[in-house]
């Protein structure tokens, strides 16, 4: 009979239970399709101000404002205010490695890969 191998720790054990629920707020949070493609544009552009992500994504400015205000007060972006300008960025860089990873997880039928 094989020897069992040591089973690897797991994601509570690495990085500890506060942190994972906090994760797991942060993954609730922007797992909208409109979020994602914020985030997206954002990755993509690094800074943007609200009127070029909306015309990015083409959503109306209201649903934007709330989406990003949403995501900013969880931490995921920064905004930082320039005359009448708000700039928005990713604070939380880690999150484009998922949105990156979405392209690759199912074909256009919707079969996971």
């Amino acid at each position: 009979m094989p020897a069992v191998k040591k089973s690897a720790k797991t994601l509570d054990e690495r990085i500890g239970s506060d942190r994972l629920a906090r994760v797991s707020e942060l993954l609730r949070t922007v797992a909208h399709p409109q979020r994602l493609a914020i985030l997206d544009v954002l990755g993509a552009d690094a800074r943007m101000c609200n009127s070029e992500i909306q015309e990015r994504i083409g959503i109306e400015q209201a649903i934007l404002s709330q989406h990003l205000t949403l995501m900013r007060d969880k931490g995921i972006l920064a905004c930082e205010r320039e005359g009448k300008f708000t700039y928005w960025e990713v604070r939380i860089p880690g999150f484009l490695a998922i949105v990156k990873g979405l392209e690759n997880c199912c074909d256009d039928t919707g079969k996971w890969n």
